[in-house]
């Protein structure tokens, strides 16, 4: 009886201290000044992807140093993510965008997907998080 009841509290101990959470880290390349800030929008599904802050889990902004911006995000939950980045040389936390609604400060996605004329979906952008692990991703600024 003893024997059980230890595996029971040894099998609850090994439950309760596996991670849930993963690690991401990521740069964001070819940045043209280092003047303002990178702002960083970190979506779980493809609601509100690309633009909308207030579908996002997370909005950052993050400081350029070496024209690159760097940061490392240790409580996210296992699943999918996208992310999407721009330039935010005026410090207005809005992008600008000319006539036709393409943007006049630089932007990107995790993924670097190819594309010139429209927004890539939330799938071509998306990637894994698992648990217990760490996931570097690097953006290039269009």
């Amino acid at each position: 009886m003893i024997t059980f009841i230890l595996s029971v509290l040894f099998s609850m101990q090994i439950i309760a201290t596996t991670p849930t959470f993963g690690s991401l880290e990521l740069t964001v390349t070819n940045l043209e000044s280092e003047k303002g800030l990178i702002r960083v929008l970190i979506f779980s599904s493809s609601d509100g992807f690309p633009e909308d802050p207030s579908k996002a889990i997370k909005a950052l902004s993050v400081p350029i140093k070496s024209k690159k911006a760097r940061l490392k995000i240790n409580d996210l939950q296992a699943g999918n993510y996208a992310i999407s980045v721009f330039h935010d040389e005026n410090e207005d936390g809005k992008i600008r965008k000319n006539f036709f609604g393409y943007p006049l400060n630089k932007f990107g996605f995790s993924n670097n997907p190819n594309g010139f004329l429209s927004i890539p979906s939330f799938s071509r952008c998306a990637f894994s998080i698992e648990a217990g692990q760490y996931t570097y991703h690097e953006i290039v600024l269009r």
